[in-house]
């Protein structure tokens, strides 16, 4: 079903789909891995792309930056197109002491300053985790790729520029691996209508010493993570 924000058609996506922010990356990741990628969607410019992958029907879309944004995107896949995994692939900013530039965090659960969860779950902390499946087989592919990947609890923030400084380092104590900004609102959308979710992030920026991936960096990176996250499916 066509929605303000989808105009894919019934049955145009597969069960299983992958959620890069950036919509240029769906393109980049349907057209580097997928066999037969066919756009499904465009609408805003939010691409979105089935294809094939080892023989099995798979699709990428873009879902913009920040919780709201993709929550729309996430609650109108699984309600509307009877999308039932949907696995975030992103970049995240480190925080604990031992990630480097490229490494790999898989969000058992996610932390947040959103008010999302509690919206939708009268008012009180919602637990926002991944789904177990998606998690176990997904470090599974990673150790038979012989890829090393870190699991934990990750930090999903509404602001990108946070003026309060203070807070990594309370992060840091609390064990917290990673921050982006949008795992905790897929695992609340996945929860409250029953999916499955997982959100995997690529390390782009080590805060704590300033340090940014190139371009280039940037893309191997992504193709390591993907490459684990289309193994698991």
């Amino acid at each position: 079903m066509v929605t303000p924000h989808i105009n894919a058609e019934d049955g145009a996506f597969a069960e299983a789909i992958l959620l890069p922010g950036d919509p240029l990356r769906a393109k980049f990741i349907a057209e580097t891995f997928f066999n037969n990628p066919k756009e499904v969607s465009n609408v805003r410019n939010i691409l979105g792309y089935t294809g094939t992958y080892k023989d099995k029907r798979v699709s990428v879309m873009g879902t913009g930056m920040g919780i709201p944004s993709i929550s729309i995107y996430a609650k109108e896949l699984i309600t509307e197109y009877n999308v039932k995994s949907l696995i975030r692939v992103g970049s995240s900013g480190s925080i604990a002491d031992h990630l480097e530039l490229g490494d790999i965090v898989v969000g058992v659960g996610a932390s947040t300053d959103s008010v999302v969860n509690r919206s939708r779950f009268f008012n009180a902390d919602f637990s926002a985790t991944a789904s177990w499946n998606l998690l176990h087989n997904f470090v599974h592919a990673a150790e038979n790729l012989n890829k090393n990947v870190h699991v934990g609890n990750i930090f999903s923030g509404d602001l990108f520029y946070d003026p309060r400084k203070e807070t990594f380092e309370l992060m840091n104590k609390m064990g917290i691996l990673a921050v982006e900004m949008e795992a905790a609102g897929l695992y609340g959308v996945a929860a409250e209508y029953g999916a499955d979710a997982l959100a995997v992030a690529t390390v782009s920026d080590v805060i704590s010493k300033n340090l940014q991936m190139s371009s280039e960096e940037r893309e191997i990176g992504l193709k390591t993570m993907v490459e684990i996250t289309l193994d698991s499916l």
